[in-house]
């Protein structure tokens, strides 16, 4: 019962905070919040992605030159700063990344 209470509470939280920007459609933004949200985006993504890249175990720090994730995740930096393309991006990433599995022997077989 209390599963369903926490679930039904979460929902009407949710549907609270999305509903309100239809409900009142005069609401806006001072300019400082809206210059702030401008960058959650990245923030998020950050977040998610770093702990990954140096992390790669979920136990301990991985800054090696072995370590694949992080020196993928640096390729894909430097491309996104010289093509600012994401789908090149993505693909580059992953393509170095794959690449320094397969280099490192680290790729099932």
């Amino acid at each position: 019962m209390d599963i369903w209470l926490l679930i039904l509470g979460m929902l009407a939280i949710t549907f609270i905070t999305r509903y309100s920007l239809f409900a009142f459609p005069d609401l806006r933004f001072p300019p400082l919040i809206r210059q702030g949200l401008h960058y959650v985006p990245t923030a998020v993504l950050t977040a998610i992605v770093v702990p990954g890249m140096l992390i790669p175990d979920g136990q301990s720090w991985a800054l090696n030159w072995n370590n694949a994730y992080l020196l993928a995740g640096l390729a894909a930096i430097a491309i996104a700063a010289l093509t600012r393309h994401l789908l090149a991006t993505i693909g580059g990433g992953l393509l170095v990344f794959f690449l320094l599995r397969w280099a490192f022997g680290q790729l099932p077989i």
